[in-house]
């Protein structure tokens, strides 16, 4: 199974069903959206301060959720194999996460590190940091969002290994609800020999810690 279709039957796991995306509305549909919250919270749309925040509010989901008109396997697809057989861990420490929960549409903050252990060919560096955006551009999870980062690096670059670790705040948790502030969350995916060599293992979380 592609990540493509794994991420599909993640999206659709509640129901048991392989769910497709809705019909995207227009950019018209998606400001009156707007207006009609800011009428629900209280406010007027009408008044000075808001007229303009229909658009931006939209001109920021479009940055915020460009993760949905990302290509995981595109960005993964341009490899070069002239490493002179470098078979090492290959590591990106400290990808910044800015991602919304899918529960409450609230931010989620934080750091990504991700290693693979190449077979012959390695992918450009910018590349991973672009596979982790595309997949945190979107409403997500952490747990699934992990899970699809190592998902397309195992799938699209056939790694002896894949090791990825998430580390972030959720504003669900600390601006509403427990209101409790200061508490990361820390998600791991540890695929082939990362799984099974518990040296690299810890090797790799040794690099994850390392000032």
């Amino acid at each position: 199974m592609d990540a493509l279709a794994r991420e599909r039957t993640l999206i659709g796991s509640d129901a048991g069903l392989d769910l497709e995306p809705a019909e995207r509305p227009s950019r018209e549909e998606a400001m009156a959206a707007v207006r009609t919250l800011l009428a629900w919270a209280g406010d007027n749309p009408e008044r000075e301060g808001l007229i303009d925040t229909p658009k931006r509010v939209v001109d920021a989901f479009e940055e915020w959720f460009a993760g949905y008109q990302g290509d995981p396997a595109k960005e993964l697809s341009r490899t070069f194999e002239d490493v002179q057989g470098y078979d090492d861990m290959v590591m990106l420490r400290g990808i910044d996460v800015q991602s919304h929960c899918e529960h409450h549409m609230a931010p989620f903050l934080g750091k990504a590190w991700v290693a693979y252990m190449p077979t012959g060919k390695v992918v450009g560096l910018s590349k991973l940091a672009r596979l982790v955006e595309i997949f945190a551009k979107r409403l997500q999870t952490q747990e699934t969002m992990t899970m699809q980062i190592a998902d397309a690096i195992e799938d699209h670059l056939s790694a002896a290994g894949v090791a990825v670790l998430i580390d972030a705040e959720h504003q669900c948790m600390s601006t509403r609800g427990v209101h409790h502030h200061d508490v990361s969350t820390i998600t791991t995916q540890f695929r082939g020999v990362f799984k099974t060599d518990k040296v690299l293992q810890q090797r790799f979380m040794d690099l994850v810690v390392r000032k």
